[in-house]
């Protein structure tokens, strides 16, 4: 049976950012109607091995990451650009076209991406892709979706969380902030914890959580996690953001005390004050990390 072929340039299906290589290269297969075997084949690149999104990633040869930018009618240093792990490999030096996959860490996996975005970027052949994307697009604002987990094989709809979308606007402004990095890495881990101690906002998550599975019931049948660990970041988002740009813009001490700053992050998260002890994180943060 003779497999069909895939000519070079016909269908130019755009990356999405931080795309995984293999996702993309099931949706270059998609668009031809093709299985991701024989889309390779048809370029000339032999696959070796089994392997499922997200656990897995697909691995290519420098001659076979050529391939697929020809494939695909995208440059190759736009494509290396476009697809992160779209990088060398162990075998940087053979010069076979080939294809490999490799297992990923758990805290490497990529999640689902925006099935509108990738439904458009796609000629409308897969609503399915899965990238690695950075805090700053946990939601897309457009088409109110989001996927905070990797075990998450659905996107969660938010359209009936607004502040979500207001918090990814916020977040927009917040990058600008010379501070920006480290205030989202520490008003993230602060939030974590919070979170997971139930302190401060737990009625606010609690509801924010029901609202979410009220209108997404696959929460509550993805049956390797809680509904309350797979939203975890989403959950917390709105605050982890409000937290990171009060934390941001705090003059360094001695010119703001620690009971100061308590009681203006209370306030800009919506709270009439937050009762905090030696050991919680916030308050760490304030007394010791920034001095």
């Amino acid at each position: 049976m003779r497999i069909p072929s895939a000519a070079p340039g016909v269908f130019r299906v755009r990356p999405l950012p931080g795309e995984t290589t293999a996702s993309y290269a099931q949706r270059l297969a998609d668009a031809y109607r093709l299985t991701l075997p024989q889309l390779l084949d048809s370029a000339g690149i032999t696959l070796h091995g089994h392997g499922t999104l997200p656990a897995t990633e697909l691995h290519l040869s420098p001659a076979a990451r050529r391939r697929l930018a020809a494939l695909a009618g995208i440059s190759f240093p736009h494509l290396t650009r476009a697809l992160p792990r779209l990088a060398p490999n162990d075998d940087a030096h053979d010069i076979a076209a080939t294809a490999g996959w490799k297992r990923l860490q758990a805290d490497l996996q990529p999640v689902r991406a925006c099935t509108l975005c990738t439904r458009h970027r796609s000629h409308g052949a897969t609503g399915t892709a899965w990238n690695h994307r950075p805090p700053h697009r946990l939601v897309c604002p457009r088409h109110h979706q989001a996927a905070p987990d990797p075990r998450l094989a659905t996107t969660i709809r938010t359209q009936g969380v607004p502040e979500l979308a207001a918090a990814h606007h916020a977040h927009q402004r917040l990058l600008r902030h010379p501070r920006a990095a480290t205030a989202w890495t520490a008003a993230r881990a602060i939030t974590t914890r919070w979170y997971d101690h139930q302190q401060h906002l737990t009625h606010r998550w609690h509801t924010r959580l029901t609202r979410l599975c009220a209108t997404n019931p696959h929460l509550t049948t993805t049956g390797n996690a809680s509904p309350a660990l797979l939203t975890r970041d989403l959950v917390t988002y709105p605050e982890t953001v409000a937290l990171a740009r009060t934390l941001a813009a705090l003059p360094n001490p001695p010119h703001h005390t620690t009971d100061d700053a308590l009681s203006l992050i209370a306030h800009r998260l919506g709270l009439s004050r937050l009762a905090s002890n030696a050991n919680d994180p916030l308050r760490v943060f304030l007394t010791h990390t920034r001095h």
